[in-house]
Parts: C-alpha cells; sequence; structure tokens
C-alpha cells in the first residue's frame, strides 16, 4: 500500500489516495499502520477518495480502529494533499465527510498549500451552557459542542500538570457520554488566546485535535470569556479560530505539512 505522512501542528495520520488505491479492511489497517514501534506510527487513518457530493471523500480512522466523523487538522491536510498532488486544480475546494461537507479556502507557496482555512459549519451546542456532571472524582462544569463530531469542554486555572493519561479514559467513557467523546481541558490566557490539551476518543491524547480547538474557542466565545476571534495554542502549535455570529459559522485556520511518502506491506 503507497501512503503519505502528514501532519497538522502534530496532528498526525497516514494517507491514502483511494483514487488509485483500495483499502479493504480500513479498521485493521489504521491499527496496523498507527503503532509507532511496529508500524508507520501516527493518530490514524485517513482515506481520501471519489464523492458523488464534493471534490473528495475523506474517511478518518482512529488509531483503536474507529471510525471518526470528522478531523479538523486532518482535514487540512487533505486539502494540501489533492492540491499538492494534482487530484483538484483550485484552491477553494469542498470534502466529504461522515459530519457532513466541508469548504476548504487553501493559501500556496511556491505551488504548494503551506496553510489551510476550513468552514467548520455551525457548531451545536449538546449541553446546557455549562452543565455540571461528576467527573474525575468531582463535580465539573463542561460544555458540550458538536463540530462534525461530539466535544466536551472543560475550562480550568491550570492544565500542564494535568495526568491525561490516567484521568482521560474516565472522561472519554463517562455514562453521560454512551457513544464516547473527545475530551478538551482549557485554560483561558487572555480574551484572544487559550491553551488547550485534548484526550481524544479512539486515539488518547494528542498533540492537536482541530474540531477540539473549534470547539472549545466557540464554548468561551458563548460564555463570554474571549472575543470571537482567538488563537488556540495546542502542544504540536497554534490554531486560529473564528466565529461568525450572524451565519454561526465557525472557521478554523492552520498549517498543513507532508512529513514522507512510502509502501508498506499490509497482508
Amino acid at each position: 500500500m503507497k501512503f503519505t505522512k502528514m501532519q497538522g501542528i502534530g496532528n498526525d495520520y497516514v494517507y491514502v489516495n483511494c483514487f488509485e488505491e483500495s483499502v479493504d479492511d480500513p479498521q485493521r489497517v489504521a491499527r496496523l499502520v498507527s503503532d509507532r514501534h511496529f508500524g508507520i506510527g501516527s493518530d490514524g487513518l485517513i482515506l481520501i477518495g471519489p464523492s458523488k457530493e464534493a471534490d473528495c471523500r475523506m474517511r478518518m480512522f482512529n488509531e483503536d480502529g474507529s471510525e471518526g466523523m470528522m478531523c479538523g487538522n486532518g482535514i487540512r491536510c487533505v486539502g494540501k494533499y489533492v492540491y499538492d498532488h494534482g487530484i483538484a486544480d483550485h484552491l477553494q475546494i469542498t470534502v466529504e465527510t461522515r459530519g457532513g461537507i466541508k469548504t476548504l479556502k487553501m493559501e500556496e507557496r511556491d505551488g504548494k498549500v503551506v496553510s489551510v482555512q476550513v468552514d467548520m459549519g455551525v457548531p451545536v451546542l449538546t449541553s446546557e451552557l455549562p452543565e455540571r456532571i461528576v467527573a474525575g472524582g468531582m463535580e465539573q462544569e463542561f460544555v458540550g459542542i458538536d463540530v462534525g463530531n461530539p466535544h466536551a469542554v472543560y475550562f480550568c486555572p491550570e492544565i500542564d500538570q494535568l495526568d491525561l493519561e490516567r484521568i482521560g479514559p474516565g472522561y472519554e467513557c463517562h455514562p453521560r457520554f454512551p457513544d464516547r467523546v473527545n475530551t478538551e481541558f482549557v485554560r483561558i490566557i487572555d480574551r484572544k488566546h487559550l491553551q488547550m490539551r485534548v484526550w481524544e476518543r479512539g486515539s488518547g491524547e494528542t498533540w492537536a485535535c482541530g474540531t477540539g480547538a473549534t470547539a472549545c474557542a466557540v464554548a468561551a466565545m458563548m460564555l463570554g470569556l474571549t472575543e470571537d476571534a482567538v488563537e488556540v495554542q495546542l502542544k504540536g502549535g497554534c490554531l486560529q479560530i473564528r466565529w461568525d455570529r450572524k451565519s454561526g459559522h465557525a472557521f478554523m485556520t492552520g498549517p498543513a505539512v507532508e512529513v514522507f511518502c512510502g509502501e508498506i506491506e499490509v497482508g
């Protein structure tokens, strides 16, 4: 199987061009390629293929093989791939995902895409604003937001010292979320800057999460904690999030990088 390794601020995936390749068992292949000791090493697998409704279709599989609805960092890399590899020849494209069709606007330099803005659609509130639950052994407040996939956002005074390997599974699998949930822990730096760590369902802590950054930024904006355009600082870098209250749409902008290409025997 031919593949391309790509990353968006450290959120890395193995990409397969399904205009040319076929992947018969993507759940198994995702587990194989994601292994950082015996595989390629990634947060999951993303398949780029034909779509009847958009310029291309994206399927995203987590490290554990489960199929996700959408991936914000992943879809930016999809945009870069289809432009850089000649699948699309224009800098605005549409991508079909399980979370709906997304519109991407790309910035190129010397013929290669360097940055992508994604119209994340209208975030949907899935909780009270905020809602109280008992998590991590204590009563806490969260904001539930769906941005193509489900998120629970917790605002914390300090996040660097959180032991996510220990506490993350309890948040992900909390009974309040029967289908599991992506969990963001967020510190308000000031009205234009947030710091975030994320525990992604099916993958654990990752260096970045584009839908998570969008969810935490919009949650902060809904609560009046920030302006309507902020920078979100993650382990792997920064994303720019803007919320247009008039249309309801949120926009995420950040880099996309091709790391290397290769081939792997998948059996």
